[in-house]
């Protein structure tokens, strides 16, 4: 059966944890080497603004940037500790809970998504950066 955005949405809310802007800045606050990955495209991500110390990883290619497996110049280096605390964010949500959801099933222990995304936590009056 074909799945749609919604209930894919519904199925990775099932299986990782979102967490509101104000609880995600103070995770960031409390353990500094929290990695926050925003998985818009790179041409849309930075429209909101960006969280700061955040990275870009595409939704389409954090699989690959996660993978252990792949050849070194593939990965990226942040996602090699699966134990790293993780938070997942786009502009408005969906695509972060089905990155966070994305990467719980390649392995990572301590991984979110921000409520509302980075929308939400600009909204929350918190600093964002311009690309």
């Amino acid at each position: 059966m074909a799945l749609t955005f919604k209930q894919m949405l519904a199925e990775a809310r099932e299986h990782v944890s979102g967490i509101s802007s104000a609880d995600a800045k103070e995770k960031i606050k409390e353990d500094p080497n929290t990695l926050v990955i925003d998985v818009q495209d790179a041409a849309d991500a930075g429209a909101c603004g960006l969280i700061p110390s955040s990275m870009n990883i595409s939704l389409g290619m954090l699989p690959i940037r996660a993978d252990l497996e792949l050849p070194e110049h593939l990965r990226a280096p942040e996602l090699a500790d699966r134990n790293r605390p993780v938070l997942v964010t786009c502009g408005a949500g969906g695509q972060a809970t089905l990155g966070a959801y994305l990467l719980k099933k390649m392995g990572f222990t301590d991984v979110a998504y921000i409520e509302g995304g980075t929308t939400a936590w600009k909204n929350a009056g918190y600093d964002v950066e311009t690309p």
